[in-house]
């Protein structure tokens, strides 16, 4: 069961307005780049279904989180089916996204209050998704679907709709400013931030500092809009 109810997840993605994107095998290793990405001001963290037995990592890095009352909000990504999403919602995952939008998933997240954010690379999925109650649309792969002219064009006749670009988004500043001047919610980066070599060295001093400049980037970028 979710810890956290779906409010005080959507209100932490958007107000944070980044979410580390990550997979690690290893469960110590996705148990420290968690903690990381949370010291750095990332409180919500996701974890994508990328390996084998996954879900396995998944559960021992949530029974960390929940046994050492860690304030991190874990969710699960790279979903496509309901089957799956179930399981790691059964194991704690407070939000679920994925790189596609599966109606059932849909239906199986709002079932359990959980947020869901489906990848959309259209107006007219992005429009579905909205109708089976999702937030936060993922915009993937943000780059090639359009960027952050896609991104404008979007809001312009739909200015209620949250996206939330992954993929073609930079731990930069300059990357940053494109994506929030267009009009972005929030942002999902994977590899810029969680970078291989941060991880094969175990530095995770530099993952902190890393995530606590993006976090004070979008500040800053917030504040000049």
């Amino acid at each position: 069961m979710a810890k956290y109810d779906r409010m005080t997840v959507l209100n932490s993605i958007v107000g944070i307005g980044v979410v580390p994107v990550f997979y690690h095998k290893d469960p110590q290793t996705t148990i420290d780049i968690i903690k990381a990405c949370a010291e750095g001001g990332a409180r919500c963290v996701e974890f994508t279904n990328r390996g084998d037995l996954a879900w396995k990592v998944f559960v021992e890095a949530m029974e960390h989180v929940l046994d050492n009352d860690l304030d991190i909000i874990m969710g699960v990504g790279s979903i496509v089916d309901a089957p799956t999403a179930g399981i790691y919602i059964s194991s704690g995952a407070n939000f679920v996204v994925g790189p596609l939008l599966n109606p059932d998933v849909a239906k199986v997240c709002n079932r359990r209050k959980v947020a869901y954010a489906p990848g959309c690379g259209s107006a007219s999925e992005i429009g579905q998704a909205e109708e089976l109650g999702v937030e936060i649309c993922k915009v993937f792969p943000g780059k090639e679907v359009g960027g952050p002219a896609f991104v404008k064009s979007m809001l312009g006749p739909c200015p209620w709709t949250r996206i939330m670009p992954t993929g073609g988004v930079n731990a930069t500043r300059e990357s940053l400013q494109e994506w929030f001047t267009a009009g972005v919610s929030c942002v999902g980066i994977g590899s810029n931030l969680v970078t291989k070599e941060i991880v094969a060295n175990k530095d995770y001093a530099a993952l902190t500092k890393n995530v606590r400049q993006v976090v004070t980037w979008i500040e800053e970028i917030r504040g000049e809009l």
